[in-house]
C-alpha cells in the first residue's frame, strides 16, 4: 500500500506539471495577453515598460514559467495585474467556501442515493424504483442555472422559505443556522443531477452482485435477506460506485462554479467568472492548478478506498489486483 501510494504520488506531480505547463502556455497564448490587462488610459509607453520590467513580463516564455514554478512552489500565487493584490488573499477564502458547498452537496448525494438504490434493487419496478427513474430522468434533463433560478422563484421570492443568495444574512456570518439555510437551495441544484445518477449506479451495481452465486448459496442456507445485502451483496457493490464518485469530481467542481454564480456563492467558481472577466490571468492560473489538484486528491481517494471497501484488493507493485 505505501510503496503504491508512493508511486501514484509521484505520477500526480508529474500530471500538476504538465498541466502549470499547458495552463501557463494557454495563459499567454489569450488574445493581448496578461500585457493588455495593464494597459490603463493616460499610461505612457515609458510607465508601461517599466511596470512590465516589475513584473518579469519582458523576460522570454520559459524564464517568466521558471519564475512562476519557483513562486508556486512557495506558496506565492503571484499578484493581480491591475489592483497588484496577492492571488492568495483573494483565493484561499473562497477555496474553503467552495468546498463547504461541494462537501454538502457529496454528502447529501450519497445519504439519499445509496439507501434508496440498495432499497430498489430489493424491490425492482416498484413504486420506489418508478419514482427514482422519474427523478433520474428529470435531473439528466434539466438544467443546473434554470432549476437554480427556478427554485429561487419559488421558495425564496415566492414562499421566502430560504435565502434568495449569498452565503450569510448581513450580520450573522457567525451563524450555523444561517449558514445551512443559505446552503439548502444550491446544495439541491448541485444535487440533483448526482443523485438521479447514483440511485441508478447503486441499484444496477446491487442487482448484478445479487445475481452472482454466492448470493444465491447464502440465501440458500437460509441467511436472512438483511444480511445477504448488506454483508455480503454491499462491499462488492460499492466498488463501481468508488469509481463514479473519483471520475465525477471534475463534474461536481464544474457544477459548483455555475451554481455559485446563479446563488452568489463566494466560491472559487464564481471567483474564477470574475476574474476572466476581468482578465486576471495570474489567477486563472492559480485557481486552474488548486481545481487540478482537488481532482488528482479525489482521484487518490478512490484508489485507496477499494482496499477498504473490498479485502481482496491488493495494492502493490502491479497496480490495483485481485488477491
Amino acid at each position: 500500500m505505501t510503496e503504491y501510494l508512493i508511486r501514484r504520488l509521484l505520477q500526480s506531480v508529474l500530471v500538476i506539471f504538465l498541466i502549470t505547463i499547458v495552463t501557463f502556455l494557454l495563459i499567454h497564448a489569450a488574445p493581448g495577453g496578461p500585457t493588455q490587462v495593464m494597459l490603463a488610459p493616460g499610461l505612457s509607453p515609458e510607465a508601461f515598460e517599466q511596470q512590465k520590467r516589475n513584473m518579469g513580463l519582458d523576460q522570454p516564455i520559459p524564464v517568466q514559467y521558471v519564475r512562476w514554478v519557483g513562486d508556486l512552489l512557495q506558496g506565492d500565487l503571484g499578484y493581480t495585474f491591475k489592483n497588484h493584490l496577492p492571488v492568495g488573499d483573494l483565493l484561499w477564502p473562497r477555496i474553503g467556501n467552495t468546498l463547504i458547498l461541494m462537501g454538502a452537496a457529496w454528502l447529501l448525494t450519497l445519504v439519499i442515493a445509496l439507501p434508496w438504490g440498495i432499497y430498489n434493487s430489493t424491490k425492482e419496478y416498484g413504486l420506489s424504483d418508478q419514482t427514482a427513474s422519474f427523478i433520474a430522468y428529470l435531473g439528466f434533463a434539466m438544467p443546473t442555472f434554470w432549476f437554480g433560478i427556478l427554485l429561487q422563484q419559488w421558495l425564496s421570492l415566492g414562499l421566502d422559505w430560504f435565502p434568495l443568495s449569498d452565503m450569510h444574512s448581513r450580520g450573522k456570518e457567525d451563524s450555523i443556522a444561517d449558514l445551512f439555510m443559505h446552503l439548502v437551495l444550491p446544495v439541491t441544484v448541485l444535487s440533483l443531477g448526482f443523485l438521479a445518477s447514483y440511485i441508478k449506479y447503486a441499484r444496477a451495481s446491487m442487482l448484478e452482485v445479487l445475481e452472482q452465486d454466492y448470493i444465491r448459496t447464502a440465501r440458500a442456507k437460509g441467511v436472512k435477506e438483511r444480511k445477504v445485502v448488506f454483508r455480503h451483496a454491499l462491499r462488492n457493490a460499492l466498488i463501481p460506485i468508488i469509481t463514479i464518485l473519483g471520475l465525477d469530481l471534475p463534474l461536481l467542481v464544474g457544477g459548483a462554479a455555475l451554481t455559485e454564480n446563479v446563488f452568489n456563492w463566494p466560491g472559487m467558481g464564481r471567483l474564477y467568472v470574475e476574474m476572466a472577466t476581468a482578465r486576471e490571468y495570474s489567477v486563472l492560473m492559480a485557481i486552474t492548478i488548486v481545481t487540478a489538484v482537488v481532482v488528482i486528491l479525489g482521484s487518490l481517494l478512490a484508489d485507496i478506498l477499494y482496499a477498504i471497501v473490498d479485502p481482496r484488493v491488493k495494492l502493490g507493485r502491479k497496480g490495483t489486483k485481485a488477491a
